[in-house]
């Protein structure tokens, strides 16, 4: 075959250092478009992108020659210096070390976005650390929450 196709799917979640509750609603837009234009700058497309003040949920098709850690390095970095950029109260903004991913298939697409586009509502019920859990389960991961929840 003459040329390469790919279609990798991932469902990425990641929270804010210790959780701090540190995006404030009127910046998420702007945040998820940002976010939108670093996976553009590495041949990866952002489809959905949601979450609260503490996380934040991107599905992601990820490009055919990017290795997820160099855009989660990327997308983690560039997102942490924009954020610090909007002002004092954002200074001390940081994103926990690690992050969640994992693959989906195109059957489970609009799912996935509805899922993300819920984030707030789902929240209000559910916590985020109850939330990984439950995401790990259905994926069969066992976390070590000594070294989960920085």
């Amino acid at each position: 075959m003459a040329t390469t196709l790919t279609r990798i799917l991932l469902h990425i979640t990641f929270s804010t250092k210790h959780r701090a509750k540190l995006i404030p609603t009127h910046y998420r837009d702007d945040l998820y478009a940002y976010m939108g234009g670093i996976c553009r700058n590495h041949d990866s497309v952002l489809l959905a992108a949601g979450g609260t003040d503490d996380h934040v949920h991107l599905f992601v098709n990820l490009g055919k020659t990017v290795a997820l850690s160099t855009l989660m390095l990327e997308l983690k970095r560039d997102t942490s210096k924009w954020m610090k950029s909007r002002g004092r109260e954002f200074a001390v903004f940081a994103w926990q070390d690690g992050y969640f991913a994992f693959s989906i298939g195109q059957s489970g697409a609009d799912k996935l976005r509805a899922y993300i586009a819920g984030q707030p509502a789902h929240h209000h019920a559910l916590s985020f650390q109850d939330e990984v859990r439950a995401v790990l389960r259905k994926y069969g991961l066992q976390l070590d929450e000594r070294y989960a929840w920085d």
